[in-house]
């Protein structure tokens, strides 16, 4: 018999788990597929239409106020807001209501991400040290959550459950990291006037959260309104979606016996249309919020937005000569043997250090093994990793191209070698 509070667990936590698992390892497919038609066009007789169609300009003007870009950009800075604040949502939810929020389950994870930051970002700064591509530092450092549970989902059942929820909670708190990292060092030319009104618009949304305001309405005004004021500061517009996503309720507004209360003492002997919307206006209420939307945005991230961003930036030209000279560039170099040898070496490392610490312990039902092979899986950098690069090379296009060689190189070879290390560690344990 299931007690009431294993069946907030279950309503709370591990159903929304499993779909966003799904959502991220079906998503993995279609971003692949963006990735090939990219890399595809560019590299075809074509490619003239694919700069023509990311450079095509693209304005807004409001009275004097005017904002304008090319299409690559509105997608890096408007379009990506919505899968930014789906991960500012997703890790508020964690640290409510799911791994997150237990210290002993997310410290070994969380230690393991640190460590596969600060690995791979020591080892690309060996490789650039006081050259000009020093700035890429902070590339190798992501974990793509799609492509990462894509692998993950290949492998099947085989996976214990505990090691996936390991890996997302690694990639989540590698999340917070990366986010951190884009606010703090890849911030130039920064605005204090732009920066507070962006401050006194979050401060409004907390209030409007105070005093319980429900409706959707002034939430997306004064979101949209702390985005404008964040991209005018100078600190990354994609910073805003984080902050709106932390912001939104991550418990329900009305627990379910309070819902199924009001709903008694007000039902009428006969529903209208208007009592029908009251009561599903309860309802809906006893789901938090953050769970709500990301059920209605995290598609649109995944199968729309990512995808996007994937088509726009993934086309890199591969002609032997762009191969060549970015075999020889360190920044290349710095970012393969970064995600591929720092990520593995950190997160294990860290691991290890934590367990043997006392801090947690192993993912349930979990080897050595096993979590070696999730830790070369996380070397898979893409989404975040190609997002840095265009803020760390804005300027320098033949550096930008050399990250990019090396985001696919080091993420494909990341990607082989974690589901070769998974199979063995997982065919071994299955063994004794």
């Amino acid at each position: 018999m299931w007690l009431a509070s294993d069946h907030k667990l279950a309503k709370f936590v591990f159903r929304p788990l499993v779909t966003f698992l799904r959502v991220e390892a079906a998503g993995a497919i279609v971003l692949l597929a963006a990735t090939a038609v990219a890399l595809g066009w560019v590299n075809s007789p074509w490619a003239d239409s694919y700069h023509a169609l990311f450079g095509t300009e693209i304005g807004l003007s409001i009275g004097p106020f005017q904002l304008t870009g090319d299409l690559h950009h509105w997608i890096n800075d408007a379009l990506m807001v919505i899968f930014f604040f789906v991960v500012g949502m997703e890790i508020k939810h964690h640290i409510v209501a799911g791994e997150l929020r237990d210290r002993r389950t997310a410290v070994v994870p969380a230690v393991a991400a640190l460590g596969g930051m600060i690995v791979p970002a020591v080892i690309y700064a060996a490789f650039n040290a006081g050259g000009p591509g020093s700035a890429g530092w902070g590339i190798p450092m992501a974990t793509d959550i799609a492509f990462a549970l894509g692998v993950i989902a290949l492998l099947g059942p085989r996976i214990p459950t505990a090691a996936r929820v390991f890996l997302l909670t690694l990639a989540i708190v590698d999340d917070i990291g990366a986010i951190t990292v884009i606010a703090v060092f890849y911030t130039e030319d920064l605005s204090l006037v732009w920066l507070a009104a962006a401050v006194l618009g979050t401060l409004a949304v907390a209030g409007l959260r105070l005093v319980r305001v429900w409706s959707v309405v002034p939430y997306l005004l004064l979101g949209t309104f702390v985005w404008l004021a964040t991209y005018e500061s100078g600190v990354h517009a994609t910073i805003a979606g984080v902050v709106m996503g932390l912001l939104t309720p991550a418990a329900p507004l009305l627990n379910q016996e309070q819902a199924r209360r009001r709903a008694r003492e007000t039902a009428p002997a006969e529903f209208d249309v208007n009592e029908l919307r009251r009561h599903q206006f309860l309802l809906a209420e006893s789901v938090p919020v953050a769970q709500r939307l990301q059920r209605a945005l995290h598609p649109w991230s995944s199968y729309v937005v990512l995808p996007l961003f994937a088509l726009s930036n993934a086309g890199i030209p591969l002609s032997g000569e762009i191969l060549s000279s970015a075999l020889t560039s360190p920044v290349t170099r710095g970012i393969v043997v970064g995600l591929v040898l720092g990520k593995i070496s950190g997160i294990v490392a860290f691991s290890w250090l934590s367990v043997r610490l006392g801090f947690g312990q192993l993912p349930e039902g979990s080897t050595w093994g096993i979590v070696t092979g999730i830790a070369m899986v996380a070397g898979i950098g893409f989404t975040v990793s190609l997002f840095i690069t265009t803020l760390a090379f804005t300027e320098e296009p033949i550096l930008a191209a050399d990250a990019k060689v090396g985001i696919l190189g080091g993420s494909v070879i990341a990607a082989c070698l974690g589901a070769a290390i998974l199979v063995l560690a997982t065919h071994r344990k299955h063994e004794v």
